[in-house]
């Protein structure tokens, strides 16, 4: 509880330090946190700064988990206003390393040999670190190539630290917005918490990349390195080294002569298949995790790295989510507004021809410049901002696939500007659907879930019988589910924690900012003291509101 009050307390004179309070304010039960702004600021020039760039300095200032849950937190732009989206993407996950000592014995911890036992070499040095693990070169015994990934030492308990707080605030802002239910802050944190254990588990990330190589196996257009699974644990990945030429050194792959639209054409044509065909798509798919293997200039391979962030959709949102997209393709606005209802995104009460009209707008525009112009992934997020109005509830995996979306095309447009998306993906699209949805396929599925059916037909009969027996005695019950009465109920019991939770809140903020103006300014006075007494009493009665 200390370490926590304490976490709590640096929190708070951060957001202080920068100036945050007009973020946090536009919370109604956080409004008296404005009282702040009477206050001295500690850093020289903060009131110049952007409110994006306020807020990305104040999550480095916190630490590396802070800085990847920012990371994480710029790729729902369906949350964010467009300026700090901006600045959060451009947060740097570069940490200090930890000593090639506390490296070794992680690994011998792990794999239950000695470095010496397991490798032929390995630098001490390490190629990169960052916020969940750092990367060594190393060699094994016959010789081979290989990186050496370590998780860092203690972070699993930082983590939790940190979750704890930021599960709190995500709940006080579900509460406390206007659209909290709709936004659901709390599940954002629960999403973010789903990703970053995922990313401290080395096998999960061995065992991701294993899949992507078997799914593009006999392909020329992607390559993902081999893993050596006998040198592989919870907390050590170790993996085939790649050399590459960075997907964003432009200058590089122009001097070696690349085909650069061939290779922005299989970047395109990488992303429909991962999503489309295998159901497993890259979801971290950023330049620095791209290289291109320049062996043959006019067949260039696209190589991915890190895989700690692997992403899938259920059937129903990959059938539904491909379906939109050909809509979109074939500027057919009714059917996107018709599957968007369909598929539960927006209340089945939906006018149709309203969204129809509103998807038209945000379209149609864009058709009237050349094809190679148009962004296909700026249109998608205009449509999700459109559905937005009709109610649309976040789904956390399709904003996931909305960012790799973004991020590829992107990229595509960066190696060759006049690239036409369109022109590539939808007949690859196309193509995809005709396999996965035709006759062949469905019949394929039929025949084999046919012996199921046939198993379980005998019983059949007199499960019609009990149900009919059941109704004829009034006994037939149906039981209704409804996630808004549910959310009702949640707000009416909440009713009476509010105003408590908003003076102690305030509180809470207030104090902190006092602090950071007695660390940093001309007021060390002494009454420090009782501000740092009513933060630790606000933040105490925070945690128990809260919960």
């Amino acid at each position: 509880m200390i370490r926590r009050t304490a976490r709590m307390f640096r929190i708070g004179a951060t957001l202080a330090r920068y100036r945050l309070d007009e973020l946090i304010a536009e919370l109604p039960m956080l409004r008296f946190a404005r009282v702040v702004r009477a206050l001295p600021w500690g850093h020289k020039r903060v009131r110049e700064l952007s409110r994006g760039a306020r807020l990305r300095l104040a999550l480095q200032d916190l630490g590396p988990i802070y800085v990847k849950f920012g990371q994480i937190l710029s790729t729902r732009r369906d949350l964010l206003p467009p300026d700090i989206a901006d600045e959060l993407a451009e947060l740097q996950d570069s940490v200090p390393p930890f000593s090639d000592q506390e490296a070794r014995q992680i690994i011998e911890d792990e794999l239950e040999a000695s470095v010496e036992e397991l490798f032929g070499s390995f630098e001490a040095k390490p190629m990169a670190s960052a916020s969940i693990a750092q990367v060594h070169a190393a060699t094994l015994k016959d010789g081979q190539e290989v990186v050496v990934k370590v998780v860092r030492p203690g972070i699993e308990a930082q983590i939790r630290d940190d979750l704890e707080l930021l599960v709190a605030l995500g709940r006080l802002a579900r509460r406390a917005h206007p659209e909290g239910e709709r936004i659901r802050p709390d599940e954002v944190v629960g999403e973010f918490e789903r990703v970053i254990f995922d990313e401290l588990n080395m096998q999960r990330e061995g065992a991701n990349a294993s899949l992507l190589r078997r799914n593009f196996e006999d392909s020329s257009d992607l390559y993902i390195p081999k893993i050596y699974w006998s040198h592989t644990a919870e907390r050590v990945l170790v993996m085939e080294r790649i050399y590459g030429v960075p997907v964003r050194r432009l200058d590089e792959l122009r001097r070696q002569n690349v085909d650069l639209e061939r290779l922005a054409r299989r970047g395109i044509r990488i992303f429909y298949q991962q999503v489309f065909r295998d159901n497993l798509f890259h979801a971290d798919m950023h330049p620095g995790n791209i290289r291109v293997d320049t062996s043959d200039p006019s067949d260039p391979t696209f190589i991915a790295l890190d895989f700690g962030i692997v992403a899938s959709l259920t059937p129903t949102d990959l059938y539904y989510i491909g379906e939109n997209f050909l809509a979109i393709f074939n500027r057919d606005y009714r059917r996107v507004a018709e599957l968007h209802v369909d598929a539960g995104w927006v209340p089945a009460d939906t006018r149709i021809d309203e969204m129809e009209a509103a998807a038209r707008t945000v379209c149609e525009p864009s058709f009237t410049r050349p094809l190679e112009e148009v962004s296909f992934a700026e249109m998608v997020v205009s449509l999700f901002e459109v559905a937005r109005r009709f109610k649309l509830t976040i789904q956390p995996q399709l904003i996931m696939l909305q960012k790799t979306l973004l991020n590829i095309e992107g990229m595509g447009r960066d190696l060759y500007p006049k690239l036409n998306i369109w022109d590539v993906a939808k007949p690859e699209l196309e193509e995809i659907f005709r396999q996965r949805y035709g006759i062949s396929r469905t019949a394929q599925k039929v025949g084999r879930e046919l012996p199921g059916w046939l198993a379980r037909g005998p019983e059949i009969p007199g499960l019609i019988h009990e149900a009919l027996k059941f109704a004829s005695r009034g006994q037939f019950k149906a039981r209704i589910d409804s996630t808004d009465l549910a959310a009702i109920n949640q707000r009416l019991s909440r009713h009476n924690r509010r105003v408590p939770g908003a003076i102690v809140a305030a509180g809470l903020l207030v104090s902190s900012a006092m602090l950071a103006a007695f660390e940093v300014g001309p007021f060390l006075s002494g009454t420090s003291v009782p501000a740092m007494i009513g933060f630790a009493a606000s933040a105490l009665l925070a945690l128990r509101i809260w919960r």
